[in-house]
Order: structure tokens, then sequence, then C-alpha cells
């Protein structure tokens, strides 16, 4: 009897190529995650500086930005000015030989240096073009500059993050950039089925805003029920309680008890069963309304306890409850560990760099045979070799400095 070999990741989009002129953290994400699933991507960076990340230090790990690390590993690096002829024509001729091309440029900045979807649509019909902006591409802000904590802000996760009476805190992951990161990469993969169905070229678009917008939908949707400001609730949520933070002996536990057969597990973990008999919070509807007299008298018990202890109890139970780790304590549990996420990824023979992967497996199994990132320009002779180059157009593009 014949069987289906498990999936790879690495050969799923293996023998696509993508050409990336992204930088700093929304794009570069995306591309990363193609180039996990076995594309090959070529960044295409500035001569001279490279992608702005490389200059986000410290921190960095041996001597090189943390960040671009983190961001652009399985790529080829390849130096060209876009505002010269020479390099828009390199451009181009390699867009000819991709199967995606992904930006973060402005809207209308490609268009202005013939690099817009309809020009290379007509240079290689079947291209996927994807573009990542700031505002979107259209509307009176289309063209202005964006960033994680700004969008954060124009969106009002900032009104909702953070402790009530406090000043407005930004969400300290990136968020939103990471998220366009993913719609990016979630919307080429839908194009590459469109194409499969109709062979025509796909124009993939999302923005920042849009990512931060999406991330509010539940938020929203109460703002349009009530019709009121939703409150900041530190660690809780609005619909639903106990579902926050709890002080312990030694540190914090996460507590969620989302219905009442829940909220009485942790009522018994925690010694408290007569609570689920006490008016105030024999539902959930009650147990918000009172969420501020539950949180104490709860908190009343878990202070007593160090927090592995209170997280024993609840989970023996079946209540969810976690401690609250720090970022090492996360890294170096033996859940996070056991899922095979975290990967080694080093940059010389004797280091222990690590990396995160992609958070999803293919038949139990993910990427881990990643190719370190790239130093700045590293592919850029071979690459030119490659379009049919001489040594000779080469080095005069090199002395033009067309391309680094």
């Amino acid at each position: 009897m014949m069987t289906t070999p498990p999936a790879d990741m690495a050969q799923v989009l293996r023998g696509l190529r993508v050409i990336d002129l992204t930088q700093n953290v929304a794009g570069p994400y995306c591309t990363q995650i193609l180039g996990d699933m076995g594309a090959e991507v070529i960044k295409i960076e500035r001569p001279g500086t490279g992608d702005d990340t490389r200059a986000w230090l410290p921190p960095a790990w041996d001597g090189q930005s943390s960040t671009f690390l983190a961001l652009n590993r399985n790529k080829k690096s390849m130096c060209i000015d876009l505002d010269a002829p020479e390099g828009q024509e390199i451009v181009a001729r390699l867009a000819t030989t991709a199967d995606i091309f992904i930006h973060s440029m402005k809207p209308g900045s490609l268009e202005a240096r013939g690099l817009g979807f309809q020009q290379l649509r007509e240079l290689n019909p079947k291209l996927i073009y994807c573009g990542i902006s700031a505002f979107g591409q259209t509307g009176p802000m289309r063209g202005y500059p964006g960033y994680d904590p700004l969008m954060q802000a124009y969106t009002g996760i900032m009104s909702v993050t953070g402790n009530e009476g406090d000043a407005p805190v930004r969400v300290s992951v990136s968020l939103i950039d990471m998220g366009s990161g993913m719609w990016a990469a979630m919307g080429i993969l839908a194009a590459l089925r469109e194409i499969e169905r109709t062979g025509r070229g796909v124009e993939v678009g999302t923005s920042l805003l849009e990512t931060g917008v999406a991330w509010m939908t539940i938020v929203a949707a109460g703002q349009r029920a009530t019709g009121k400001q939703p409150k900041k609730l530190g660690s809780g949520m609005a619909m639903a309680a106990p579902y926050e933070l709890f002080a312990t002996e030694d540190g914090w536990v996460f507590i969620a008890a989302a219905n009442d057969r829940l909220f009485s597990l942790v009522c018994r973990g925690l010694g408290l069963d007569y609570l689920c008999t006490d008016e105030r919070f024999s539902t959930n509807s009650q147990r918000v309304a009172n969420r501020n007299e539950l949180h104490r008298v709860l908190e009343e018990a878990t202070s007593a306890l160090p927090a592995i202890e209170v997280q024993r109890r609840l989970q023996a139970l079946g209540a969810p409850c976690s401690v609250m780790n720090d970022v090492k304590q996360m890294l170096d549990s033996e859940q996070v560990a056991a899922t095979g996420i975290v990967q080694p990824l080093p940059l010389r023979p004797d280091d222990d760099h690590r990396v995160i992967g992609v958070p999803f497996t293919l038949d139990g199994r993910r990427q881990a045979d990643h190719v370190a990132p790239p130093t700045l320009g590293q592919h850029t002779h071979d690459l030119l070799t490659s379009l049919g180059m001489s040594a000779e157009q080469i080095a005069q593009l090199r002395e033009k400095r067309c391309i680094g």
C-alpha cells in the first residue's frame, strides 16, 4: 500500500522567486515567511546602508542588529540604486524572472520609476505584485508615512491599552507591523491560487492602517453596540471575568474563566467554593458588573500562594491559568521547547544564535534548515551574472555606484 510522504515546509514554495523591495519590519517579516516555505527571496537594498534595521542596534548579536537578524533569514541580498535608471532596469529585468514582487514604498513611488504593477505586468503577465503601505493605496492620507506605534495611536489600540487613569501606552511587540506581514503573505498565497484559476497576474495590497483596524474588530463591535468608548482594563477583558492577571506570593498569574463552569473550577482550586453561590458572581454578567470586588476576593487567595502553585492547582482541575513569564522564561520553557518553534541558526560554527520559526507545522513538521541572514550585497555579483551581465558590465555599474 502506497503512503503519502509527510509534507516538507521547505518544499511548499520551492521554485518560486520573490523580488523583495521592503525594509524595516512588515515587509521583511512577510518575505521571511515565504523564504521559510522555500521561496527564493532576493532582497533589494540601498548601496552602502541597506535595510534601515541593519543600523537598529543595540541590541546586537555578534555585532549585527538583532532586529535585522530576526527578520531576514533565508534571503539573498542585492544592492541596487533604485533612483538610477540602470538600477531601475536591473529590477525590471529581475521582475521578468520572478513570480512575486513585493514592496513597501509610498504609493506612486515605484510607478514613477517604471516599476508599478501595470508596467511590470506588461513584462511579466503572471506576476503577483504586493504593496504594503502605511495608510493604504487610496484616500487623503495615502502618501503619509507610518510606523507601528503611530498606527497603534491612529487606530485606537493605544486608547484601550494600559490601566484606567494612566497615560496611553503602546503594545510593546510590533503587532501591526508583523500582522501586516502576515496579511501580505496570506494575500500572496491567495493570489497564487487565483493565478492557477485565471492565468493572470494579481495585485495584492495591504496596509498598517488596515491591520490595526482589523485587530480592533471585537473592540469596535463593543463600541458600536454601546455607543461608549471602551475602558482600559489593564490585563482584563471587557466581556468576561475573571479574565486577568492576579498577584501571587512571588509574581503573577493569569486566570481566564469565561464561563460558569470554569469559574466554579477556579473557585474550587482556590478553596473559594462559596463564591459560586454568591449572587454577585453567579453569572458572567454579574461577575463583569462586580469585577473589582471579585478581583479583590480572588487575589486575597492567590497572593498567599506561589505563582507556580496557583497554576498547578487550577490546571489540575482544567481551569485555564498561567504564570506570567518574562522573555527568558518563555524561551527556556519546556512547553515552548516541545513545539520546536525556537530553532538554532548559528552565524558562525561555535555560535548558539537561535531564531523563532513560523508558527505552524505541516504534517507535524516545520522548516528548520535555515540560511543565515545575508551580509549587505552578498549576492549582487552572482545574481547580475545570472541575468547575463559580464564582469565588465558589473564593474561599470559598480563604478557608477548603481550597485553595491
